[in-house]
């Protein structure tokens, strides 16, 4: 953010500073490299890693501050982008949903999606990974809300029950379809992953009585849609928010980083050749990073995830 800075002892965001000045010197957090010399008995050379340490062609890692995961030789190191952070973003927001249904102790990552009727917001990366995690870990049935044909269209070959919300207003689609009882219609649990204010005012609408909104998302810019004396307070819904720095409270114990990372590896190793052909729609060269991003910028060209390769893949 440029207008505020969080501060981490406070808790609280302050506005007299910013949390990024010009020029920015690291962007980004979901990169692989292969070992090239190594010190240490934690990773051997030759090994390649999965770690989040910005766009760049050489990294050197201090094994005692910085983290990083040992990729398994049965993954494609395309795929261990999504290893290090990005993956467990995504698990941790499952996870959010297990303790919001069991409490403590989660014994399986399942328990909050498990034969529930689940609705992801938004079809980027975000919203696709974590509408994978709950497929695979066993919902009855996943709709995913996004009004970009592209990403409509890659939920719908990913398997997913692909909402236009362009058309009619999501809640309806939902609402039709996932009756539970009289009066009780809607998702068991939505997982919001749009950074738009509207997007969790609709997630809300979408819920039956009672629900959960788990919220991945960030929202800068405030949240003047988001109305609380309305579906939130007459249905009792929940908001709780899923953030990559924290686990539910009280499960760092059984649930750290690492776990997630698995978790992470599990998914691609099952959906991997679906997330390649689906998710990952763009693999540019390194040396033209700074044209992609402007046209991303430009609103030019639309991608799902845009890869950086440093070299000619193998």
């Amino acid at each position: 953010m440029l207008h505020a800075a969080f501060d981490p002892e406070l808790g609280v965001f302050l506005t007299d500073q910013a949390a990024a000045t010009y020029p920015i010197r690291k962007l980004g957090y979901m990169e692989v490299g292969r070992v090239t010399k190594s010190r240490t008995p934690a990773v051997a050379t030759g090994s390649r890693v999965a770690l989040a340490c910005g766009h760049r062609t050489h990294h050197v890692v201090d094994t005692a501050v910085e983290r990083f995961v040992v990729l398994p030789d049965d993954l494609d190191p395309l795929l261990g982008i999504y290893v290090a952070h990005m993956g467990p973003i995504c698990a941790n927001g499952i996870l959010h949903a297990a303790a919001d249904l069991v409490g403590a102790p989660v014994i399986d990552l399942g328990d909050g999606v498990r034969g529930r009727r689940v609705l992801v917001t938004g079809a980027g990366v975000v919203g696709l990974l974590t509408a994978l995690f709950a497929a695979r870990l066993g919902a009855a049935e996943v709709a995913i809300v996004d009004r970009t044909q592209a990403r409509l269209a890659a939920a719908e070959a990913l398997g997913l029950w692909a909402i236009d919300d362009r058309e009619s207003e999501a809640w309806r689609a939902v609402k039709a379809r996932w009756r539970h009882g009289r009066g009780d219609r809607g998702a068991d649990v939505v997982f919001q992953c749009r950074g738009q204010d509207a997007a969790l005012a609709s997630a809300l609408r979408c819920l039956r009585p009672q629900g959960t909104v788990i919220d991945l998302a960030f929202y800068p810019g405030g949240a003047p849609e988001l109305r609380l004396g309305e579906e939130f307070h007459h249905n009792g819904l929940g908001i709780r928010c899923a953030q990559i720095g924290r686990v539910p409270r009280g499960f760092a114990h059984a649930w750290d980083r690492e776990r997630l990372s698995a978790a992470t590896i599990e998914l691609l190793r099952a959906r991997g050749d679906d997330v390649r052909e689906h998710v990952i729609t763009d693999v540019v060269p390194f040396s033209e990073g700074p044209e992609l991003l402007l046209a991303l910028a430009a609103r030019e060209r639309h991608v799902i995830q845009a890869v950086l390769a440093t070299a000619p893949r193998r």
